[in-house]
């Protein structure tokens, strides 16, 4: 099945100077924060066919196991695409890249085994529309593997998150917010959150605004149980 025509404008999200950046930022991040081991875990187990949303440069790519059939690889930024193009042709198994909102999936209903939110709800215009979108295109029963930045436990830093997100922060970092409460939102769009842990990203050195971070398995309730 290929994906439908897409109902947003190609280009929805365009931020060409920041793409670069993040590019150069997050293939560097893999080996010198631990980026690459925490995808290896991330997507660990997963099979069929998995739809990952916002999937950047395609570093994910590397990183499905062969029990996975195919990925539609939604990625709305024009720059971020055709990187993750390039990442698909060297990738060991068939990955599909499509232009495409979080909040507007252009795929079928309950078309996929799996879906993948990695580093981009903290993104998304709407997280409440995006996460019942992942709802629909998933199967009952259907897993959503999440990594994601987070707001952080400590008071100083959540305040921080705050008021960076009310300023500055989204304007330089592509739409990004630090102190979303995605756990929360997950488990409201009507998710079973079997399992997660808190990551700092990276492990060690200066914190960051972006260093709280949740990697965990959330499931669609099987509705014929």
């Amino acid at each position: 099945m290929r994906p439908r025509s897409t109902r947003v404008p190609q280009d929805a999200v365009h931020h060409p100077v920041f793409a670069r950046f993040y590019a150069r930022m997050s293939v560097a991040a893999e080996t010198k924060a631990g980026l690459a081991a925490v995808r290896s875990e991330l997507l660990a187990g997963l099979s069929g066919r998995v739809i990952e949303i916002g999937a950047g440069n395609g570093l994910n790519f590397a990183h499905y196991p062969p029990a996975v059939s195919e990925v539609v690889a939604i990625e709305p930024e024009r720059t971020l695409r055709q990187l993750a193009v390039r990442s698909a042709l060297r990738a060991g198994i068939p990955v599909d890249v499509v232009p495409g909102a979080a909040e507007a999936l252009p795929v079928k209903s309950e078309a996929f085994d799996g879906a993948v939110a990695s580093l981009v709800l903290c993104t998304v215009r709407n997280v409440e529309r995006s996460l019942a979108e992942i709802v629909r295109v998933l199967r009952p029963g259907g897993e959503l593997r999440f990594f994601e930045h987070v707001r952080a436990d400590d008071r100083a830093m959540a305040t921080t998150q705050r008021a960076l997100d009310r300023t500055v922060w989204p304007l330089m970092t592509g739409g990004c917010h630090t102190a979303r409460d995605t756990l929360g939102a997950i488990e409201r769009a009507g998710f079973v959150v079997e399992t997660y842990r808190r990551v700092r990203m990276p492990e060690w050195g200066i914190r960051l605004p972006t260093s709280a971070c949740v990697l965990g398995v959330a499931r669609r309730p099987d509705v014929a149980a």
